[in-house]
């Protein structure tokens, strides 16, 4: 559904990076350089950006 607002590990922010990390990686920009451009350099905060799945499209057609 939505990202979570902090890293479940280490409780870092990470919800708000995730639009930014997005919009560079469909510009063509390699998604590592995108994370570490980011601070994200920890693999538990890279792991809440890159194995999210945004199904919100998926779900309100069903509400």
């Amino acid at each position: 559904m939505m990202i979570p607002v902090r890293c479940f590990t280490c409780g870092k922010v990470v919800g708000g990076l995730y639009e930014t990390y997005v919009k560079r990686v469909q510009m063509g920009e390699n998604p590592k350089d995108v994370l570490d451009d980011l601070g994200l350099t920890r693999y538990c905060c890279r792991r809440m950006i890159v194995a999210h799945a945004d199904l919100v499209d998926e779900v309100i057609p069903l509400g």
